[in-house]
């Protein structure tokens, strides 16, 4: 156990239970611990491997290559449509943790072996996804924006995407697509 973490653990009165469930399974799969993103992170050769995170309904297990798992015991949840590598385990009950403990471990073991194995998941090209027609219509308008919008890395145009997309409304995709123009303009990503 990491010092370091500790305060996760008391922290989070809620899930305190089964969050400490879950971190006595991921250390008994030998994994190390460690803080990454301020939360638990269990790494195999410095390679994240899983995370304990909480919610308001639940806490969880993310895999952060949960796409490459055989999830036989069809546990393994996609967040949303747009998560394309990880995949949570969500617990709402120490006893439903302390259940399944064997096919918990399954999965810690076997996203270590495709660590091991230097699996990737086949991310989608950013090309991939529908630029929304109205941010679309600005960056050719302004070559600049377009310019800078393509100079981004991938991760941050893709969170542009997803943010002007989820709108549904034509007006206020619109309203987005004006606040983070000088932001693009920068070269900063939507939360930098």
């Amino acid at each position: 156990m990491n010092p370091e973490v500790d305060f996760y653990f008391e922290k989070n009165e809620k899930w305190k239970k089964e969050i400490e469930q879950l971190r006595i399974i991921a250390l008994d799969c030998g994994l190390n611990e460690v803080l990454k993103w301020g939360c638990p992170c269990y790494t195999y050769n410095e390679s994240n491997i899983v995370l304990i995170h909480v919610f308001k309904e639940y806490c969880a297990y993310l895999f952060f290559k949960g796409a490459l798992l055989n999830d036989t015991s069809g546990m393994l949840i996609q967040q949303t449509e747009n998560v394309q590598s990880a995949r949570q385990v969500r617990f709402t009950d120490v006893k439903e943790i302390v259940k399944t403990e064997k096919i918990l471990k399954a999965y810690i073991y076997e996203a270590v072996e495709v660590e091991k194995a230097g699996l990737k998941v086949k991310l989608k090209e950013t090309s991939d996804f529908n630029i929304p027609e109205e941010f679309q219509n600005k960056l050719e308008k302004i070559p600049a924006l377009k310019k800078a919008f393509n100079a981004l890395t991938p991760g941050r145009q893709r969170q542009y995407i997803f943010y002007f997309s989820q709108a549904k409304q034509s007006k206020t995709r619109e309203e987005r697509i004006e606040k983070y123009t000088q932001q693009i303009l920068n070269g900063k990503g939507l939360n930098d």
